[in-house]
């Protein structure tokens, strides 16, 4: 969702249309295969690298939430088109942070055509790069790491951060093919990595300072769209304090209802259950309305699973990205809080709430 979006083209904010996919290509593509798909895949309509996460800063009780990702989007420019120029790749990328001292999220923005050294997806591994905003990996599969840089200086905050991972690589879905809605095309590659070992150096104000964490990182790539009828959708990435990985999300029709859910548990010990679509239900508690768009959005919820039914509640309210001027949508994604039926703290990641301000356009 990528997320920062997961399941919409980024493409289709451009005006762009996907094309149809039917059920006999679905079902003659290739499984996943790594290290060859943790990089770029520009034969497909949209795709992202979406990495949050929560920061122990030295001096502030609070964590601090952070949020980069990077989509690829093909165009329609046709392939035989000669000039060096043709934006047939563009890649835009959202950078965020939540400061719980302001009370507030800083947000920076960019987007590029791919070419000329400057604006890159690469295709054989991990390797983005928007005029300097960049995500990379490196190591054997398995014992990998992430790197990610970028300055946002204009919005008062840069990074320098590295991902280790310390589980194996969650393939969402059925082995990574991954169900949104109620037609078999309508789907998306997805594979996640949760409870990545942050270390590195952010830099806020101008002041540096050695920060670490914990985040998650989800990489899809997909030709499909909204099922119809659907307007936005509600998402969760959580690493339980147990060392367990939730994920849940649900598509939104106008008046609220679902059409499609979905999402999975990973036990500690390292069991993969996948949800169903009638097993997901999630249940809207308190508003927070943006000052700056009238938007209201949930910002505490319950979220109801085959793993159990549990409570989300921001840490900050005030987590809104707009980013009109690159995917042309505003949307809610920010650090988050899981609790037990009894209160109890369990988990800590994100939600991602979209299609408040206005429903997604699809072309």
């Amino acid at each position: 969702m990528r997320r920062r979006i997961l399941l919409l083209s980024p493409g289709t904010f451009l005006g762009l249309r996907a094309p149809v996919v039917s059920a006999t290509e679905v079902a003659s593509r290739k499984p996943i295969t790594l290290p060859r798909d943790f990089g770029a895949h520009p034969e497909f309509r949209t795709e992202w690298w979406y990495v949050t996460g929560a920061l122990d800063v030295p001096g502030v009780a609070d964590p601090f939430g952070f949020q980069l990702t990077f989509f690829r989007s093909r165009t329609d420019v046709p392939d035989d088109q000669a000039s060096r120029f043709a934006a047939r790749q563009l890649v835009f990328a959202h950078a965020a942070l939540t400061d719980p001292v302001a009370g507030k999220l800083r947000h920076d923005q960019r987007i590029g055509r791919a070419g000329f050294g400057v604006v890159n997806a690469s295709e054989g591994d991990t390797d983005v790069n928007l005029r300097g905003w960049t995500l990379q990996r490196s190591g054997p599969v398995g014992a990998h790491r992430y790197r990610a840089r970028l300055d946002a200086s204009a919005q008062g905050f840069a990074f320098d951060f590295t991902f280790t991972i310390t589980q194996p690589v969650l393939l969402q879905g059925d082995a990574g093919w991954s169900r949104k809605g109620p037609e078999p095309d309508q789907a998306s590659w997805y594979l996640s990595e949760p409870h990545l070992a942050v270390a590195g150096e952010l830099t806020l104000d101008g002041r540096v300072r050695a920060v670490t964490g914990r985040a998650w990182l989800d990489h899809e790539w997909t030709d499909t769209l909204l099922p119809a009828g659907a307007v936005g959708w509600d998402w969760i990435g959580i690493n339980l304090d147990d060392g367990g990985a939730l994920t849940a999300f649900r598509l939104r029709r106008k008046d609220g209802t679902a059409i499609w859910a979905g999402g999975s548990l990973r036990s500690r010990e390292g069991a993969l259950h996948s949800f169903g679509p009638d097993e997901v239900r999630f249940t809207p508690l308190r508003e927070w309305k943006s000052p700056a768009t009238q938007a209201r959005y949930p910002v505490q919820w319950r979220v109801e699973t085959p793993a159990g039914a549990f409570e989300v509640r921001a840490r900050v309210d005030a987590q809104e990205l707009d980013s009109r001027a690159t995917a042309g949508a505003v949307y809610w994604e920010g650090l988050s809080d899981l609790f037990d039926p009894q209160g109890r703290r369990i988990g800590r990641g994100y939600l991602e709430l979209t299609g408040y301000a206005s429903p997604l356009r699809l072309g």
